[in-house]
């Protein structure tokens, strides 16, 4: 299988440079991570909104090695805040974190995270929007959901995510269902052993559909992240069987990825958001988008013997 390979790509360092110094990576990626600047992906946010889509922005960036780097992630998403602000659509532009960028991974990452999101969080709020702590590989978690459970004391709209190929995944969800938190289910993009996680896909799927279920029947704020066709369907259809109505649950998908699907949900009522990221880090994000899908390999390597 391809996904394992690219993901394992992701981490090294030979295999950055080489994708990085190929001439059609930019354009290529481009497709799904359309800046590297606040002041370029500005007029996406707003071109988004003005479909009936909503966005929740991601700053690249996750090979954190210094308690300046985390300090200086944290200050990028207080400018890109600063700029929401300006642009006042509330939470259809909220922000997703990886705690790894806030210096989860360093001596003393927990209590370095917490103290660098919580600012990001705060001024979230008083914009009007909020923040979902995004799920990494599965030996940060608990990190991650300990977090999440703090912010939540003085921000309780703050949401996190959940990962259908971990087994520990469904006892998340009923807790997490329990206590109203807004929680995202997507079906996992970082490569973890079987030890912990499913590996075959029929597997992943199930599992998905079963967390789903919890979530949709629980109280909490369900947030579909996925782009399989029949996992949307599902998703409907549990959401009519729990009685949910349109705004009490809402879709996820990427940015760059069945563009035209966005807006086919948003015209059926649906919340649609796009997950956006930009930034100059993007190795990492792009290769996990590559490993999600064959279809994105393909793409990429399409576009790679178009070029040359």
């Amino acid at each position: 299988m391809l996904g394992p390979v690219i993901l394992a790509a992701s981490r090294s360092d030979k295999m950055r440079k080489l994708v990085s110094a190929a001439p059609v990576t930019k354009p290529v990626v481009n497709r799904f991570i359309p800046g590297e600047t606040v002041d370029q992906v500005v007029p996406i946010v707003e071109e988004t909104v003005g479909k009936g889509l909503e966005l929740t922005l991601d700053v690249v960036g996750e090979d954190i090695t210094t308690p300046e780097q985390a300090t200086h992630a944290r200050d990028a998403y207080l400018e890109l805040i600063e700029r929401l602000k300006d642009l006042g659509h509330g939470t259809k532009a909220e922000m997703s974190v990886k705690l790894s960028m806030f210096g989860q991974a360093l001596e003393g990452g927990h209590e370095l995270a917490l103290a660098n999101v919580r600012p990001v969080v705060e001024a979230a709020a008083a914009i009007g929007t909020t923040v979902t702590l995004d799920a990494e590989d599965h030996t940060t978690l608990d990190s991650m959901f300990a977090i999440h459970e703090e912010l939540r004391k003085d921000f309780p709209q703050t949401g996190c995510v959940i990962q259908a190929y971990l087994f520990r995944t469904e006892a998340d969800a009923r807790r997490l269902a329990a206590n109203g938190s807004r929680v995202r289910i997507v079906k996992g993009a970082y490569k973890e052993p079987a030890e912990v996680a499913y590996q075959d896909k029929s597997e992943i799927d199930k599992a998905y559909v079963r967390i789903l279920k919890i979530l949709m029947e629980g109280e909490g704020y369900p947030m579909i992240g996925s782009h399989d066709p029949r996992l949307i369907a599902i998703g409907q259809e549990l959401a009519r069987r729990a009685g949910r109505k349109l705004d009490e649950y809402e879709f996820q998908m990427l940015y760059g990825i069945r563009s035209e699907e966005h807006l086919r949900l948003a015209a059926e009522g649906h919340r649609m958001r796009v997950y956006t990221a930009y930034g100059t880090d993007w190795y990492g994000y792009f290769m996990r988008r590559l490993a999600e899908k064959p279809a994105n390999l393909l793409f990429f390597v399409r576009s790679m013997i178009t070029k040359n």
